[in-house]
């Protein structure tokens, strides 16, 4: 339970800030963007108070809008004000149930970014309503329940063998392990991490602070997967919801365009110390309301990052010198690796016409994207197509395949690729 929350902001005028809202909207049940969807924007505690109203793109796109938030200052230090500010995104298309998020988090200076997954008409038009939960640093939530970093592991089991995988998707149990009536949902592995730190960090943090608590955020998760730690005990999930057992995971809530990006960066890693094969469990705590020695506080980690430490030596001041950033020895549900190198103007081979290929593909569901030849040779067309392909998924316009690129290009050929064979 939310013990102690209390909105000290329910209305936005304290808000001397700014931060800025994308809105996505997709089919929930082919991941197609749903185009001319009318976008509402409204604040939480006032819902009648409609601040904007925009059209969704032919990629499923909302253009960017600023909206008030709280002063920077006060994501900085642990305080009784609360940080973000909280709208309501309401969506409605044409064939489609009308969906609605509640508590959307904005950020002084930082872009949110909020998926709606519609689902086609079938019962009503009233809206669907999914509120957000409160942030754990501004709430109250159960503290960790101590466990041993390593694990016992037995024989390999029917999720991993005996390496490292990084999973194309974790099934998280919303509740207790305990807790029979909670539901259990899939998500691509890259989207909870996201989820997680975008409920347990401020993205308004410096960048090594990000990475340090997100390396922890996903050591933790695959060790969790690697030892099959709830399978083991019967039953049918990956990870829970519960901060007492796991991390704070909340459905459809908005994520943090940096923290998205950088996830994306580095996914495929995980904390090792010597002669220990599985991911370390990496737990952690706020540091203030609950304090952890020998654990990462998110606060502290947050002070060590505005004293330039690196995310390694944050993670080393409170894990000991011994730990260090290891890298998964797979990637599940891709078409195949990254090269190693980026792809750029100049490139050619089968690897840049395998991008090609699968931009194409995309692209008869993303109409932005320029059609391309698929000839392996990286020229103009193929910069720009990527481009547009970086703008549409929130990451740096390069024109260059990098690795965060390459493998969400990846993710999204394989998203709709199945969908593709049906048309």
């Amino acid at each position: 339970m939310n013990v102690g929350y209390v909105h000290t902001l329910e209305t936005p005028d304290n808000a001397v800030d700014r931060g800025t809202l994308r809105v996505s909207v997709i089919d929930r049940d082919t991941n197609q963007p749903v185009q001319n969807a009318r976008v509402e924007v409204s604040y939480t505690a006032d819902p009648e108070s409609v601040l904007e109203v925009l059209d969704t793109d032919n990629s499923g796109l909302t253009e960017d809008v600023g909206l008030a938030a709280p002063p920077l200052e006060y994501s900085m230090e642990p305080g009784i004000e609360q940080p973000y500010a909280e709208y309501t995104v309401t969506v409605r298309a044409e064939g489609y149930e009308a969906f609605s998020v509640s508590a959307v988090n904005v950020l002084s200076g930082e872009l949110s970014l909020q998926n709606m997954p519609m689902e086609p008409r079938r019962v009503s038009e009233s809206p669907k309503n999914i509120v957000i939960g409160p942030h754990t640093l501004f709430a109250e939530y159960p503290p960790k329940i101590a466990e041993s970093e390593i694990k016992p592991v037995g024989e390999p089991g029917e999720i991993v063998l005996s390496r490292v995988v990084v999973p194309e998707m974790v099934v998280v149990h919303d509740g207790t392990p305990a807790d029979s009536t909670a539901q259990n949902y899939y998500v691509r592995y890259r989207d909870y991490i996201k989820n997680v730190a975008s409920s347990e960090i401020y993205s308004t943090w410096p960048r090594q602070t990000l990475e340090a608590n997100i390396h922890a955020i996903m050591s933790f998760t695959l060790n969790r997967v690697y030892t099959e730690w709830y399978r083991n005990q019967g039953y049918n999930f990956t990870i829970t919801s519960s901060t007492a057992y796991d991390h704070k995971w909340i459905a459809d809530r908005n994520v943090f365009g940096n923290i998205s990006q950088v996830v994306d960066e580095i996914f495929d890693t995980y904390l090792s110390r010597p002669n220990v094969k599985q991911p370390i469990l990496t737990q952690y705590c706020d540091g203030k309301r609950v304090s952890c020695p020998q654990w990462l506080s998110q606060w502290g980690s947050k002070y060590l990052g505005d004293q330039n430490y690196s995310a390694i030596e944050i993670l080393q001041y409170y894990y000991g010198d011994t730990i260090y950033i290891n890298t998964a020895e797979e990637i599940s549900g891709i078409p195949s690796s990254w090269p190693g190198a980026d792809l750029d103007i100049g490139s050619s081979g089968q690897k840049v016409k395998q991008i090609q290929e699968q931009l194409n593909l995309i692209g008869e569901f993303y109409n932005a994207i320029p059609v391309l030849v698929a000839d392996g040779i990286y020229g103009e067309r193929t910069a720009e197509a990527v481009k547009v392909f970086q703008r549409i998924f929130n990451l740096p316009q390069t024109g260059v395949v990098d690795f965060p690129t390459w493998y969400k290009i990846s993710d999204q050929y394989v998203r709709l690729s199945g969908i593709a064979e049906l048309m």
